[in-house]
């Protein structure tokens, strides 16, 4: 049976905590055509991007109770390198902490695909932790290039990133700092 379809509503999330290139808008800062009573100022004529991105409480993939703006993030399950993973994307840093509802859709999740934990904070810190909750009760904390491994019953290991890993970071970075330079210059007009 397919979920039933469902609109934003009062929701806007998205357009504060995602990346929009087209129209040179950075993830975590809330979106110049977002009105002050919600809703997207130019909906008729918003870039395709924005026309095709649902979320994954637009899918039907969590409760009705769950609409982003509810929860104080914005979810999706993801992909890099040809791994599925759970997005959760926090308006402010803190509110995975703070809401259960949350923690327990991660728990879900997490049995079946790493679930990363990242904030609309510091968008631009190359280094800004995040955090990846892995089947069994694992959990990596990751800030630049060190990680710390908690593990249930276990004193936290610290390591840093394997040599490869650190060094397509490296290369990743460098492109998207290009990227964003690129897109701040070619802001359109508000």
């Amino acid at each position: 049976m397919e979920a039933p379809a469902r609109e934003c509503g009062g929701c806007s999330l998205c357009c504060v905590v995602l990346r929009v290139d087209e129209l040179g808008k950075l993830g975590g800062v809330p979106c110049e055509k977002l009105r002050p009573e919600g809703g997207c100022g130019i909906h008729s004529t918003r870039p395709g991007i924005c026309r095709a991105y649902r979320c994954l409480w637009l899918r039907g993939g969590l409760e009705e109770a769950d609409r982003p703006d509810q929860l104080g993030a914005v979810l999706d399950v993801s992909s890099e390198a040809g791994a599925a993973f759970l997005a959760i994307r926090e308006a402010s840093a803190g509110t995975f902490a703070r809401t259960p509802r949350l923690r327990e859709i991660a728990d879900e999740y997490r049995q079946s695909m790493p679930v990363r934990v990242t904030s609309g904070d510091d968008v631009l810190n190359p280094d800004r932790p995040y955090r990846v909750l892995l089947p069994g009760g694992e959990e990596r904390l990751v800030e630049g290039e060190t990680i710390t491994i908690v593990r249930d019953g276990q004193p936290p290991e610290t390591r840093r990133m394997p040599w490869l890993d650190r060094g397509v970071r490296r290369v990743v970075l460098r492109v998207e700092a290009w990227r964003v330079r690129r897109m701040q210059r070619r802001r359109p007009p508000p």
